[in-house]
């Protein structure tokens, strides 16, 4: 996170409807680890760290607070205390990704080309990869069937196929997670073509981007949704309370979240206390 020090920014905000997240860490956390045969080709893609990344339930009130203060020109949230940006070395301190190496070109996809990247990878039948992408609209297919091919590849003993469907059933619930809640584009399937290529990719640089995205889409007034990875934006923001806590005391702390975005001073202590006991400080 950057703190630029300026002069007091505050600019005058449409009140926006509160929030609903699109937040998958509960389904990540019931799918757990791969089976043994596959955990060390699932750990050298370089993707396992998100295993273990997510939490539970996302904070509505803190995020949507924060919401209302992002700005599309300028990628980062105007506060009364300075301006918050999420860069590149906090994905990478956060989820362990590598954010340096190969950029990855998800090319656009013709229908067919999906249906047979489903075939080719996933080992499943055509007419069954055309069923699940014509119900799920698009160019995206369920994740509930996405975890049903990788138990069914796994029984089968079909494990680079059964690879392949943890680690896209992975992304769809964290890095690549959208408004939907329920399916997952099949184009970052071909990142995962090769799984020893797979750890060269700047899987970093590719989750910032669609959290920006996700954050544009969201700060239209009209918008209700928040996609993207909530765990990162919600443990980036957290980490900025505590922050902020340090720099100007923590007495100040609590009352700028109390004045400025209504929050029950309790809540913001308890969470800054969870913060500090997993950095190993004290208040």
């Amino acid at each position: 996170m950057i703190l630029t020090n300026f002069a007091f920014l505050y600019t005058s905000i449409q009140e926006c409807l509160e929030l609903k997240l699109s937040f998958h860490g509960r389904k990540v956390h019931n799918l757990g680890r791969p089976v043994p045969v596959i955990e060390g080709l699932v750990a050298s893609t370089g993707l396992s760290p998100l295993i273990a990344c997510s939490i539970d339930t996302g904070d509505r009130g803190l995020l949507s607070a924060f919401m209302e203060r992002w700005h599309r020109e300028t990628s980062s949230f105007h506060l009364p205390v300075g301006e918050l940006i999420i860069t590149l070395d906090d994905v990478s301190s956060l989820l362990h990704l590598p954010v340096i190496g190969d950029l990855h070109a998800f090319e656009p996809l013709h229908v067919d080309d999906a249906v047979q990247m489903l075939v080719d990878m996933l080992m499943v039948s055509p007419e069954s990869a055309r069923a699940k992408r014509v119900q799920c609209r698009r160019l995206y297919v369920c994740l509930q069937w996405v975890r049903d091919i990788y138990e069914r590849q796994c029984q089968a003993g079909h494990w680079t196929a059964a690879a392949r469907a943890y680690l896209l059933h992975l992304l769809g619930y964290t890095l690549f997670a959208n408004k939907s809640a329920t399916n997952v584009h099949v184009v970052y399937l071909e990142a995962l073509r090769d799984l020893s290529m797979t750890e060269r990719y700047t899987w970093g640089v590719a989750a910032l981007v669609h959290m920006y995205d996700q954050l544009n889409d969201a700060s239209m007034s009209h918008s209700r949704w928040l996609g993207g990875y909530i765990t990162l934006l919600q443990v980036t923001n957290m980490f900025f309370i505590r922050s902020a806590s340090t720099m100007f005391n923590f007495k100040f702390c609590c009352t700028f979240i109390i004045n400025v975005y209504n929050f029950d001073v309790t809540f913001v202590v308890l969470d800054l206390r969870a913060l500090s006991v997993c950095r190993g400080l004290h208040y």
